[in-house]
């Protein structure tokens, strides 16, 4: 029986499995979104919301008037290993979430990849997502560049494009 035993293995080491998921904590904090397996974003999920909370809460005390919290900040990086990364919690990420009482990120589930048919899923910070519906930003060069006539076999768009050459 597995009672009180939380947490997945993930087939490693614990060693091993720290570093993976601070990897990949790390990828989600500077990119807001990582594709997966389901296993390890659920577990990724456990760790990053919790260093998202411990800078939200730093990032409240700051905001009251109180010093620089350089103690959550020092946690944080004992577990990232990254400075950029604690960076981009503390300064963008905490005060964006500031007023969320949990529940940062989303996992999304995929299907399965087709090489070994593992579930594959999307983790996500819940309030940076980029909506898809958004108008992509093209270059100026496709802009300006006119659409060519499809050539049908016969090649009669063929002639009609050198005509009006």
């Amino acid at each position: 029986m597995r009672h009180r035993k939380r947490g997945r293995h993930l087939s490693r080491t614990a060693s091993h499995r720290k570093a993976l998921l601070a990897s990949l904590s790390v990828s989600l904090l500077m990119h807001k979104k990582i594709q997966t397996t389901v296993a390890k974003a659920k577990e990724t999920r456990r760790v990053v919301e919790k260093l998202i909370t411990r800078a939200k809460n730093a990032y409240r005390r700051e905001q009251e008037g109180n010093p620089k919290d350089v103690h959550a900040r020092r946690e944080v990086f004992r577990f990232l290993r990254d400075r950029d990364a604690v960076k981009e919690l503390f300064n963008d990420i905490a005060g964006k979430v500031s007023n969320r009482p949990g529940g940062y990120t989303r996992v999304v589930r995929l299907g399965q990849r087709y090489g070994d048919g593992a579930e594959l899923a999307v983790i996500q910070l819940v309030d940076f997502t980029v909506s898809e519906s958004a108008p992509s930003k093209k270059s100026e060069k496709e802009k300006k560049k006119p659409k060519k006539e499809k050539t049908k076999r016969s090649g009669e768009a063929m002639k009609r494009n050198k005509e009006e050459v």
